[in-house]
């Protein structure tokens, strides 16, 4: 059947299933009292199906504000479906139906939207990833193993011929992969087309001469135009990777970017913990990466394990297989891209995060487990690059560590 499912935790002070009825009816044809024109027939063809109500628990006091209040509030999670008459395969529709006004319902004290199952016509009518992990190890040279990276640090303040320099170094240590930061774009401090030059001449040259492409992540995230113009530029200086930040640009965005793009997209999360950090609002990253990943993401941050950030290993595994996985119906290996390990990761996390996998189709990133190395930041990929054999080989990091200090 041509429906799309989505699955949602809620929470109700006027019960879950008037509470279901309600969204539902927001989320296809009803509004707040019944229409004329909403006819049975209407309804039959374009409303929202509910599919499943399971009873969670309740609790005394509502999760967040609402206008409704009742004696308990009870929980549950709801399946909801629709046709896909609807909205055609336009993720912006889409969107705007999953993550919508039902936000903002008042028989709702708590909405979150934990995972959307999607028909192959979305997969048949979107680009998807251009190259995921196997066109980025063709585009490296067929690299072997995880790719490992570092992030520009400091984030900001470096000029582009400080920022080549620590390029130069961290090629030279044998780095497979370097990103800008996400606040580093176009400031007239480091301006994007001087730091490209710059950049590229560094990265180029190590690869005349040494036979390794070492993957830069250019972060292009701009105006539409804008970005367009970014890949040109990325295009004339042999760039392989450019970086936007998909929550900056939008569903949309990203799509015009990949549309136009004949390198690989690294999709950066920032701005994340808004739609993720609240059990009780927002929406699942194992839901939301379907959508990036149809507009064109070949590469997706998904945290690290024991990071600096709030989300458990628990969420951060679950994202990280999530990119993994097909993105629609019988859509086959066809949207799979790469996940990306960053924030706080160091070498004693490179095992767990690719036993978690199963894999080495990950890009592992280590800004100041790298740059803050006690013997420099060439000992850091060193360390890295160890720590990732030692992965492979099974050994314990510590065993490995007395052959390689």
């Amino acid at each position: 059947m041509n429906r799309i499912t989505a699955t949602y935790g809620i929470e109700s002070p006027v019960g879950v299933a008037h509470a279901a009825a309600v969204l539902a009816g927001e989320q296809s044809t009803g509004t707040f009292i019944r229409l004329a024109a909403e006819t049975d027939e209407l309804r039959e063809r374009s409303s929202a199906r509910i599919e499943k109500v399971t009873v969670t628990g309740s609790c005394s006091e509502p999760s967040l504000p609402t206008r409704k209040t009742g004696a308990t509030y009870e929980r549950s999670t709801v399946t909801i479906s629709w046709s896909l008459d609807n909205f055609g395969v336009s993720l912006p529709t889409l969107f705007s139906t999953l993550a919508g006004n039902l936000f903002e319902l008042a028989e709702l004290s708590a909405i979150r939207l934990l995972n959307i199952s999607l028909p192959k016509e979305f997969a048949l009518a979107n680009p998807g990833p251009q190259f995921g992990a196997n066109g980025t190890r063709q585009l490296m040279g067929e690299h072997k193993g995880p790719i490992i990276g570092t992030i520009i640090k400091p984030s900001v303040g470096l000029n582009p011929a400080e920022t080549a320099d620590l390029v130069s170094t961290l090629v030279d240590a044998g780095i497979d992969f370097i990103k800008d930061d996400e606040l580093q774009a176009n400031g007239p401090h480091c301006p994007f087309e001087e730091r490209l030059q710059l950049v590229s001449r560094v990265i180029n040259n190590h690869a005349e001469k040494t036979g390794k492409r070492v993957m830069y992540a250019f972060n292009i995230t701009d105006e539409i135009d804008q970005m367009w113009r970014n890949l040109e530029l990325l295009e004339e200086h042999g760039a392989i990777c450019a970086m936007v930040c998909v929550n900056s640009i939008g569903l949309t965005g990203l799509r015009a970017v990949r549309e136009r793009s004949p390198m690989i997209v690294h999709g950066h999360r920032a701005g994340w913990g808004l739609f993720s950090r609240s059990p009780d609002i927002g929406v699942s990253f194992t839901a939301f990466q379907k959508l990036w990943r149809l507009a064109g993401a070949d590469h997706l941050h998904v945290n690290g394990l024991a990071s600096k950030f709030t989300e458990s290993d628990e969420i951060v595994a679950q994202s990280a297989r999530s990119v993994q996985q097909p993105v629609c119906e019988g859509d086959g290996p066809a949207h799979l891209a790469m996940p990306v390990y960053s924030s706080g990761q160091t070498v004693w996390q490179i095992d767990p995060a690719r036993r978690l996998l199963g894999n080495d189709d990950f890009i592992y990133c280590a800004g100041g487990g790298i740059m803050s190395h006690p013997a420099g930041i060439s000992a850091g990929v060193i360390a890295l690059r160890q720590a990732a054999d030692a992965a492979r080989e099974g050994i314990d990091v510590e065993d490995y560590a007395l052959n390689a200090p």
